[in-house]
């Protein structure tokens, strides 16, 4: 095998015009032997054409030849021919010894088109045949994780686990862990991921371990491995928000408030960091800091209520009325609005003295409101001070249904009837 050999040194000196005109002459004149060699080296280097074409000389030779037929069609995967492959497959006949890796190929190839229950019947199949290669349980895993199907998934990874942590370079810990967690087992899953970065120290599943442990209230340890993740890449962004989280949960806002700040020199361009910044500003009584993450969250996203409505509050706290009908109308601009925002205007519009437009905000809100004693209060002074006393009695009849002990409303109930007669 001198000549297949010397091809593969080429490759590797990167003499690829050299090492291909030595795979012309084999493809050509060498020996099937040679080509076969050949094919599966090429394979790995990435020369994907080239060993699709030594395999399918192959083929005219051994048309039924199982080994081959697996060779061709990892290949036209590899070349994003998944149909091509699938019929290559189906040519393998159920005595080949190759017959069992066929099926899980077929399996992987079924799994990506969404047929899961054909890929299932494929794994399967091929477990009853080899019953102890665990590939087959992984795979099985995989599938039933894709599907959502935890508790079959973690079987299946409990049975590659008794004997191997790694397959095919994936940490078998890791999706362990993934799964148990995905399942709600959130404490659970924890020691799976211990082992997981015992193996080896990999991001994505250091995410997944600060996540899951913040889900099972281990914030402590949530800050611990989110704060290392953050140290090997900072521009992970996903960290920054649950770290944040976490803090609060430790009642340290103020590291909460600074780790979204940190976030954001990264995504810049993240609504909810910008959201959740200023939710955490306000619970420091930072309501300059907060009215600035609020406002930039609402110029990214001028349809992201929650930060809207939070933003109105504080506005409506300050007396800042021009401001809250600034905030509402850039609501009203993208359409339908949430009904707060209807109080919120009227509310404003009272205060600036506009009182044919805050009646009009208090008429529309107050079939949304009907149960509401805060707003039936604001909406029923406002109709008295107006002069509306025949709605102001229905309102007021409302708050005592509402709250029949209520003296008060009973008193003001009392004097709008008698003065409407």
């Amino acid at each position: 095998m001198e000549s297949v050999n010397k091809i593969i040194t080429q490759l590797e000196n990167g003499q690829h015009e050299e090492a291909l005109k030595g795979y012309e002459k084999i493809l050509n004149a060498g020996s099937n032997e040679e080509r076969f060699l050949l094919g599966e080296e090429l394979f790995q280097y990435g020369f994907l054409e080239e060993a699709k074409s030594l395999f399918e000389y192959l083929l005219n030779i051994y048309p039924e030849e199982g080994e081959i037929l697996v060779l061709l069609a990892e290949t036209l995967i590899e070349l994003g021919k998944e149909e091509e492959a699938i019929l290559e497959l189906e040519k393998i006949d159920a005595q080949d010894s190759s017959f069992p890796e066929s099926l899980v190929l077929l399996a992987d190839l079924y799994q990506m088109q969404g047929l899961y229950e054909v890929s299932e019947q494929k794994l399967l199949k091929a477990k009853t045949m080899l019953p102890e290669e665990v590939i087959i349980d992984f795979a099985l895993g995989e599938l039933y994780a894709e599907e959502g199907k935890f508790t079959h998934a973690i079987k299946c990874y409990e049975h590659v686990l008794e004997t191997r942590n790694e397959i095919g370079g994936v940490d078998v810990n890791q999706r362990m862990a993934d799964a148990i967690s995905a399942g709600g087992a959130f404490e659970e899953a924890l020691p799976y991921y211990e082992r997981a970065l015992e193996n080896k120290l990999e991001i994505n599943t250091l995410f997944n371990y600060g996540f899951t442990a913040l889900q099972a209230g281990y914030n402590g340890k949530a800050i611990e491995k989110f704060s290392e993740l953050k140290e090997l890449d900072p521009e992970y962004y996903s960290l920054y928000m649950n770290l944040a989280r976490a803090y609060e949960r430790e009642e340290d806002p103020e590291k909460g408030f600074q780790t979204l700040i940190e976030g954001i020199q990264y995504d810049e361009y993240n609504k909810d960091l910008y959201f959740y910044a200023g939710k955490l500003a306000l619970k420091m009584g930072k309501e300059e800091e907060a009215e600035k993450m609020l406002r930039e969250a609402i110029a990214l996203d001028p349809e992201l209520t929650d930060a809207a409505l939070t933003l109105n509050k504080l506005l409506l706290h300050q007396e800042r009325w021009e401001d809250v009908l600034e905030i509402v109308h850039i609501m009203e601009e993208g359409g339908e609005i949430e009904t707060q925002f209807l109080w919120d205007a009227a509310v404003a519009h009272q205060n600036l003295e506009n009182f044919s437009q805050a009646l009009n905000s208090y008429e529309n809100a107050y079939n949304f409101y009907k149960d509401s004693m805060d707003f039936l209060v604001d909406y029923g002074y406002f109709l008295i001070e107006e002069g509306k006393r025949e709605q102001a009695v229905e309102v007021f009849n409302r708050l005592i249904k509402l709250d029949p002990s209520n003296t008060e409303f009973q008193d003001v109930w009392q004097r709008l009837t008698d003065d409407v007669r």
